[in-house]
Order: structure tokens, then sequence, then C-alpha cells
């Protein structure tokens, strides 16, 4: 697929995250204007709610941009997400007739406040990543081999959608109960373990009714779009709490999600299969498409004071194991309902390089083997003041499709327990 030229001419920059295949919707507001959803194009975000008021964006009964989230789109189902598309193509391309009046519901992406792009419903985080898994195991039971049931099935948990933030939010360092190996008693504090996971978040725009299962097909006409995922993770109070049931507190105090939905439209040339299974999954898992994609992920950490971010992992999309498909699919295999705005992450995105880890649990081994950052910083876990982030971006023929940074930054815990 080659670049489609916009007449917004940073668009057609290859260096933009937002050329005219990519489209993501966001929300944003400015002093003058609150917030509303919008489209990025090159430098610029198309005002929607604008656009819908002046006649250049109609394509239902009812107007769908008079609230500040995407859900009211993601419900309307693929039929209208399709049209929706061709129509903002239509009129950011090339040529367009009435480019003097689309000109004027543009806004600066630099003048912007960037806020959550939709109500978050529900929150389910998965652990899909292979080597992610083997590491896990070789870290925490000397042994990189994976429970009996992970290769026959996506493993996830509930988590906390009141805790998902959109970029630029800060974070606290949470609290909890935690328990050292030669200590008879737990004690109460500040998480002294504290990571990141490099994911992949899936969108739910279109949902089952409540005991319909549905097939992995289903599943992927039923998701919206895509955004990166960091989901914080204590690592010292999970490993204190999770038995028996799983995460909970370790997990439960913040995910970080950037501010760009990018649609499974914009992704669909960049598909990847998933690999070759150990065994057959089960028929209710089994899809007609290639479920990944190939998306390049870094992530970059930065210490309070340093002079520049340091890259510290890169990896692929394409190295999970288990797709959202497969994911959503399965999730809904017992008669679940899921809804517009259903999250699902898609679990730590490593690759078998070091290089391709993506938590410092890995590249530190458990903090056993410190990182030292371009500025000089050893790390194993993250200090207060670090700056976390992640970029990623599906690569064409002289364009990319980007996703905007995910950022994140660790403040100080707070105490308010009497001493």
């Amino acid at each position: 697929m080659t670049l489609l030229t916009s007449w917004v001419t940073s668009a057609n920059s290859a260096e933009t995250d937002f050329p005219l295949n990519n489209l993501p919707y966001g929300v944003f507001s400015t002093d003058a204007l609150d917030p509303r959803c919008g489209v990025a194009i090159g430098d610029m975000i198309l005002d929607c709610r604008a656009a819908e008021e002046a006649g250049l964006i109609d394509i239902t009964d009812e107007p769908l941009f008079d609230v500040p989230f995407w859900n009211e789109v993601m419900e309307d189902g693929r039929a209208t997400w399709d049209t929706l598309r061709a129509r903002l193509t239509e009129i950011l391309t090339e040529g367009f007739s009435g480019e003097a009046l689309v000109t004027d519901l543009l806004v600066p992406r630099a003048d912007v406040e960037m806020h959550m792009p939709f109500l978050v419903a529900e929150y389910t985080d998965f652990y899909a990543g292979r080597q992610h898994a083997q590491n896990m195991g070789a870290i925490l039971r000397g042994s990189p081999s994976l429970p009996a049931n992970w290769l026959h099935i996506p493993i996830g948990y509930n988590g906390r959608a009141s805790s998902v933030v959109v970029s630029g939010t800060d974070i606290h360092r949470p609290n909890g109960q935690t328990k050292a190996p030669d200590a008879k008693t737990p004690s109460f504090g500040p998480s002294r373990r504290l990571d990141i996971e490099l994911e992949l978040g899936a969108i739910v725009g279109k949902g089952n009714e409540l005991g319909q299962p549905i097939t992995v097909d289903d599943a992927e006409t039923m998701i919206f779009g895509y955004v990166l995922l960091n989901d914080w993770s204590a690592r010292d109070i999970q490993g204190w709490e999770y038995q028996p049931l799983g995460p909970f507190q370790g997990k439960a105090f913040g995910t970080s999600i950037s501010p760009w939905i990018v649609t499974a439209a914009a992704l669909e040339e960049f598909r990847a299969p998933t690999p070759a299974r150990d065994f057959t999954l089960l028929p209710y898992l089994d899809g007609s498409k290639d479920g990944l994609y190939n998306i390049e992920l870094e992530v970059l950490m930065q210490p309070e004071g340093a002079a520049k971010a340091s890259s510290i992992a890169k990896t692929n999309y394409n190295r999970m194991y288990y797709s959202a498909a497969e994911q959503l699919a399965h999730h809904a295999s017992s008669g679940c309902a899921m809804t517009a705005g259903d999250l699902l992450g898609s679990g730590t995105i490593s690759g078998a390089d070091h290089s391709e880890y993506g938590s410092l649990m890995e590249l530190s081994w458990a903090g056993k083997e410190p990182f030292t950052l371009e500025t000089g910083e050893v790390r194993g876990f993250l200090e207060d003041g670090d700056t976390v982030t992640l970029r990623g971006a599906a690569r064409g023929d002289g364009f990319k499709i980007g996703f905007g940074d995910c950022v994140g930054k660790i403040l100080p815990a707070v105490t308010w327990l009497a001493k």
C-alpha cells in the first residue's frame, strides 16, 4: 500500500504518524474549545463536531459528535465506521473541492490537550506473549516451561476500567502489602519493584448479547481499533497477592493508553499470521484471517533531570501467540456479554532477543541484572520521577501508521497513614 496524498501537506511526510492512510480518532480540547472528537491528519486535527454541524459529515439520522467520546460511533457498528472513514478520506484527499471549508475546521495538534478517547466499559488483560510467559516462568519458577493450559487458551484476568488513563497522566507509585522472603509476616508501604508492560490494547466497538458466543471471524468485525497500552505493574505486591486468584492491587493502580485510536481498517494492510501452534487450537478459536499485525514497538525511559530519553526495548506486535480476535472470541465463549468500550490488553509483548523484552522484570531479570541507560543512570525497576514512553507504528511504502506516544511519569507514593 502506498501513501495517499492529502491537501494537508504535513500529512504527506514520511515522518508523520498520521498520514491520510491512518486517520486515527481521539478527543481533544483547546483554550477556546471544550473536549470533542477529532481526527488526526498530519500536524492538524479535524474537529468532528464542527464538521458535522457544517454538514461535511452527515452519515446518520442522529448526531454522532455531540458527545466528547467515540462510543456513539463505536456502538453504531461497522457500516457506520466504514462510511465515516470513506467520508473523512474524501474530504481530506488532495483535490477535494471543499478544501477551504474544511481548512477552517482544522486545529493544530501542538495547541491541544488530549483526553480519554472513549469511555472504558470493562478492562481485561491477557497473558498472550509466549516469550514473556517463558521468561516469567524462568524468573519466578526457575523454568521457562509454560503452564499446562497456556498453549490451548488465551489466559486473562479482569482488571480495573476505572484506572485506565490517557497518555500524559502521572501515575503515583502504589502502596500495598508485600512480604520479604525472610520475613515472618507481611508489611505495608510503597512498591519497590515497580514495572511496565508493553502491550497493544484492542477496543471492542460492537458487542454481543449476553449468552451469545461469537466466532473469531465475528470478533474481527467487532474490534473498532487499537491503542498502545502500558499496564503498570507492582511486582512485589503482585507476587504476594496473586495466589490463588491472580493479579489484584499489583495491577489496579494504573493502565496508560495512547490518545489516538488507530482503526482496524487502517491496519488491514499490515496483517501478519499467528505463529505455528504446538497443538491445534479448539475449533472455536479458529479464524479465517491472519490475526496479528506488523507493528514496530519501542519503549523509552527518561529519569527526572536526564538530558534525553533512552531506548530500552524494541519489538513487534507480530511476536504474540494469540491475536486480539482470538482473545475476544474466547472472552465471549461462555456467553459473556462484550460491550462497546471494552478494552482488551494483549499481554506483554516480548521477542526472543533480550533487546525485545517488553518489561523491566525481564530486562533486568527481576533486578538481578540492572541495565544502564544512555545517560548513565542504572535501573532494575522504576524510580520516582522516571518517565516511560511507548511508541508504535506499522510501516508502509514511504509512510507509517502511528499511534502517537503513550507517556506516563512516576510520582511518589501517597502517604496517609499515621506514623
